[in-house]
Parts: C-alpha cells; sequence; structure tokens
C-alpha cells in the first residue's frame, strides 16, 4: 500500500484543458472521494494514476516515485469500471483468478486468494456462474473481487455503482466502505453522486471545470463550503440562494432584506453592500412563535415535496428566489398558500456576488 501524490497536474486534451494545475496528496490508507458535475475533470484525474492518460505537464506519484512513464501494468493499481469489464466466457472464479494467472502466481496462492476474496463479498456459491446469470450487484461484487485478489498498492473505482439500482446502490457502497477500512489499501473514488461522496469518503475533492474548487472532510466542505458552487453541490436537497442587501445598523447586528424580505440577524464582520443568502432546507423552519428562530419570512407555497417521515416545502420568498424547509410530515400546506418561516441563528451562510466567495455565517 501507499499514499498518492498530485503536483501540478495539467492534462488537455487539444484545445480543451480537463485539469489544470491539479495538486493533492492522499495518504496511505485514506479513502478519497473525487466528485463533481459531469466535466469536471475527476475521471481524468483517475485516469492518469491509472496510466490510461498521458500527462500534459506536472508528476503523479504513489509512494513517493514519480510514475509519470511508468506502464499501467507496472503501477501496482487495481481498477474497478463503471460497466465491471467481466469475461463473459468465463466463470466467476475464473474472473477472479485470471489477474493472478498472467502474473504467473503459484496455484495454490491463487486459490486461497480467490476464496478468501469471494467469502469477503459474500459470493462464494457464485464461483462456478457465468456474468450472465448475475444480477447487476453480483456482478459490481465480482469485479470489486477481481481488484481485490491482487492486493494493489492503490484501489482506482471510476463510478463502480451507477448501473445499479437505488436500493442496492445503498448497500454497496456500505460493502465497499467496509471492505476499505478492513484491508486498508489507499483507494480513489469517482462519482458524481453528492450523496456517495459524502457517506463513503475519508476526504472529499470537489472538482470544477478541471479545478480543485474544495477538499476536505465530509462535515467541512457541509458547514464550511468555500464559495457557492460548493454549498450548491454539497447537500441533498440543495442549499437555497437569494441575493439581499446588507446594512450594518450600528450595534453590530445586520440587516438583510429584498422587497418584503427583511432580516435581522446577528453580528457579523463587514460585508458588501449586495449578498448572497444561503440557506439549507434543515435550518428553515416553519415559524414559531415560541421558537429562537430568525425571522418571519413571509412566502407563498410553489409545492410540497411528501417523504414520509418530512415533508419539503418550496416558498418563494422575492420574485427571483425561494427558500426549501423542511417540515414535519403533518405539515401539509397547499400551494399558494401564504407562509411564515424562520432561520436558525448561524445557519444563514453569506457569498459574495462578483467572486462567489464565503464570507461566513450569521
Amino acid at each position: 500500500m501507499a499514499g498518492v501524490g498530485y503536483q501540478g497536474v495539467t492534462k488537455r486534451f487539444g484545445d480543451v484543458t480537463a485539469l489544470s494545475e491539479f495538486s493533492l496528496e492522499i495518504a496511505d490508507g485514506e479513502f478519497v472521494v473525487l466528485v463533481g458535475p459531469s466535466g469536471s475533470g475527476k475521471t481524468t484525474a483517475l485516469r492518469l494514476v491509472a496510466g490510461l492518460e498521458a500527462l500534459s505537464s506536472g508528476n503523479v506519484l504513489i509512494g513517493g516515485r514519480v510514475i509519470n512513464r511508468v506502464a499501467p501494468k507496472d503501477r501496482d493499481i487495481a481498477m474497478v469500471f463503471q460497466d465491471y469489464a467481466l469475461y463473459p466466457q468465463m466463470t466467476v472464479q475464473q474472473n477472479l483468478a485470471f489477474a493472478l494467472k498472467m502474473r504467473k502466481s503459484p496455484r495454490a496462492e491463487i486459490e486461497q486468494r480467490v476464496l478468501q476474496a469471494a467469502a469477503t463479498l459474500g459470493i462464494t456459491e457464485l464461483l462456478r456462474r457465468k456474468p450472465r446469470a448475475l444480477s447487476g450487484g453480483q456482478r459490481q461484487r465480482v469485479a470489486l473481487g477481481r481488484a481485490l485478489v491482487r492486493e494493489p498498492q492503490v484501489f482506482l473505482m471510476d463510478e463502480p455503482l451507477s448501473n445499479l439500482d437505488a436500493k442496492l446502490r445503498v448497500q454497496t457502497r456500505s460493502e465497499i466502505k467496509r471492505l476499505q477500512e478492513q484491508i486498508g489499501t489507499t483507494t480513489i473514488y469517482v462519482t458524481h453522486d453528492q450523496v456517495e461522496a459524502m457517506t463513503m469518503g475519508d476526504r472529499v475533492v470537489v472538482m470544477r471545470d478541471g479545478v480543485l474548487a474544495q477538499v476536505g472532510s465530509p462535515r467541512e466542505l457541509y458547514e464550511q463550503p468555500a464559495d457557492m458552487f460548493v454549498a450548491g453541490f454539497i447537500g441533498s436537497p440543495a442549499m437555497s440562494f437569494t441575493a439581499v442587501s446588507a446594512t450594518s445598523n450600528g450595534s453590530g447586528r445586520v440587516t438583510l432584506s429584498r422587497g418584503d424580505l427583511r432580516l435581522e440577524a446577528g453580528a457579523a464582520r463587514e460585508l458588501p453592500a449586495e449578498v448572497i443568502m444561503g440557506v439549507r432546507p434543515e435550518h428553515a423552519r416553519v415559524w414559531d412563535d415560541g421558537t429562537r428562530l430568525i425571522g418571519p419570512i413571509s412566502g407563498r407555497v410553489e409545492y410540497v415535496e411528501m417523504l414520509g417521515r418530512e415533508n419539503l416545502v418550496g416558498v418563494a420568498v422575492t420574485d427571483e428566489s425561494r427558500l426549501v424547509i423542511d417540515a414535519d410530515a403533518d405539515f401539509g400546506p397547499r400551494p399558494g398558500d401564504t407562509i411564515a418561516v424562520g432561520i436558525q441563528p448561524g445557519r444563514i451562510y453569506l457569498f459574495d456576488p462578483n467572486t462567489q466567495k464565503a464570507l461566513g455565517r450569521i
């Protein structure tokens, strides 16, 4: 096992820059998730470690050794693909053993590793089947097992759960995380699903347009987003944004206003005259005089999403923006109703409208 390093890595495809000055250190045994929308460069970053793409500039390291010119087969990595990439003519056992046979490993060692991987992944009873006789989840486990038997320095996983249904995705991602913690192999995992990123990664790398937007623990990204992109991308449902004016009242407090919207918020550092206010659904509540909330804000209900244990209510608070509030399951307003909303103190995020950089919370 070994750590992975990116040092000022740039990758161009003709006139298109897929990755720009990307630098990141991944510790030995760490599970790091690269997340971002399509075209953000996350898969390119993964393929550079695998040796499937050549760098335009910079260095990629495994275990402190620069591997820019090392052939993929000599990098001691194992990759799990989105489409499983199993050999259809081979049984599960033969698929698991294939890489070890190519290495000319002893037969006894091959058998031991295959049986151990199969037991770990719960696919022992599938060893004599061929891929066409397996479900999607079973095929994904075989693909994981094929990587596992090699005992590589680094696991690379490129959206391995994207072809599974929602229930199986939840089950399989917990299995992958448990497996990684058990074996302790450095893992780089690529996904566009921020829920996968937040639930699986020791650290999460948010990417946008080939640039590293922010890296940190899931809680750091959620609680302290660096800019509006990270704030809006991390969290489900997404953070709501509203352009407001910020006015200090001279006592260290600030008033946020836009049309009929007016909030007297807590102490804040010096702010621009115009800011973007961000609020997460769980921090907005139906107004109650007995609770300690900032507000009230009056708004018109646009939609109600009933999720069983809770309702998500979209409330238009200005002509251009809305808040999504997390309401109790028994709170069921109708679209068109007017309701009052409050926000938890210290949970209003502020952003610069020009740079989109975070200005803090009040």
